[in-house]
């Protein structure tokens, strides 16, 4: 093996429950906590690799954390080449499937290689890739909001500089959504994109009603109006939607997304680096979003969407959306609405005071 290579010496898993400055309100409930497991891959040349991912759950954060170590075990001594690793990964889940927790262990693990290599090379991943860093727009993120109540927020993403704005309908009936709509509408003003996220939480008949009704307030997108397995049903409601629709941070792997823009199932797409493989994933990605000419966005993991972003061809937006800042030594700094990949690697340093305080 090259010198230049590292190789895996162990891998350590971490169940944190974070407190979030701003919970998430959606369709199902509200999200008050940020349940995430911080990976460390540490390797025969000094380095250790760092990523970190959401476990949507609490109830899911000690297998995670488990599941992650036991594979850990098994690429003891292998060296830190993601796409072999991912092949091996391949021929260890096929049979099993690389759905849920298992391909959110995968990927993870491969956003960490690649962080450990970018470490290495004393460079960002973005620079790995053959990119460099650049700001890339963000829009600012958030669940169900009130235009009274939130006003002093949503006015406070203006003033950082973000030029989109993100907010989540489908709990409550039509009228409370085009109520909230035109009410942060009419707030942030014409010039801002305003995007809204149903989370899944629509039938395709009332998916396509909604969306109608909605259609005078300029919206940029509408996220997940239908269940993200519901290729046709997106489809369907993309046929006759006056507004772009958004899909994809729940589409599984490179193939999830091949199988859904052969379905024509949105005009645009927002892989999710925990589900689409990661970095690696993320370039398989981003070459179907090319060949198909079709904007891409992120979801979550800002300070690592930003390396991503910068490399990929039909770049569209990245979401802020904090999950992780209160357990990194240096958080994504928003500067003018935009963010931009720090090094080395992913740029990611754990703040291990606060990781000690919200270990799970």
């Amino acid at each position: 093996m090259s010198k230049t290579v590292p190789a895996i010496c162990s891998v350590k898993a971490r169940g944190l429950v974070v407190p979030l400055k701003r919970p998430v309100k959606n369709a199902f409930g509200v999200i008050d906590a940020g349940p995430l497991v911080l990976i460390d891959v540490e390797t025969d040349q000094g380095v250790t690799g760092r990523a970190y991912i959401f476990a949507y759950a609490k109830i899911t954060l000690k297998p995670l954390v488990h599941l992650i170590e036991e594979i850990g075990r098994e690429l003891t001594g292998r060296p830190v080449a993601p796409y072999d690793l991912m092949a091996a990964m391949d021929a260890k889940f096929r049979l099993l499937g690389w759905q849920g927790l298992v391909g959110m262990a995968v990927s993870g693990l491969d956003m960490a290689y690649w962080d450990a290599l970018g470490q290495l090379a004393g460079k960002p991943v973005v620079e790995l890739l053959g990119g460099s860093p650049k700001p890339i727009q963000a829009y600012d993120s958030y669940g169900v909001v009130d235009p009274v109540a939130d006003e002093r927020a949503l006015r406070h993403s203006l003033e950082q500089g973000f030029r989109g704005i993100k907010i989540k309908g489908g709990d409550g009936d039509a009228a409370n959504d085009e109520r909230v709509v035109k009410g942060v509408r009419a707030l942030i003003g014409p010039d801002i994109a305003l995007m809204i996220d149903f989370n899944q939480s629509l039938a395709t008949a009332e998916a396509t009603r909604r969306i109608a009704r909605l259609a005078p307030y300029d919206l940029h997108w509408i996220e997940e109006p239908v269940p993200q397995e519901n290729l046709l049903g997106h489809a369907k409601v993309r046929e006759t939607s006056p507004t772009p629709i958004q899909a994809g941070e729940n589409w599984w792997f490179p193939r999830g997304f091949a199988e859904a823009i052969a379905a024509g199932a949105s005009d645009f797409i927002m892989p999710d680096l925990m589900k689409c493989g990661g970095v690696t994933g993320w370039l398989k990605v981003a070459a179907q979003a090319e060949a198909a000419n079709i904007p891409m966005s992120s979801h979550l993991f800002a300070e690592a969407s930003a390396h991503m972003l910068a490399v990929t061809t039909t770049a569209h937006w990245l979401e802020h959306l904090d999950f992780a800042s209160v357990i990194l030594a240096k958080p994504a700094e928003i500067i003018d609405g935009t963010i931009t990949a720090r090094g080395p690697g992913l740029g990611l340093e754990w703040n291990e005071t606060a990781v000690a305080k919200y270990l799970a």
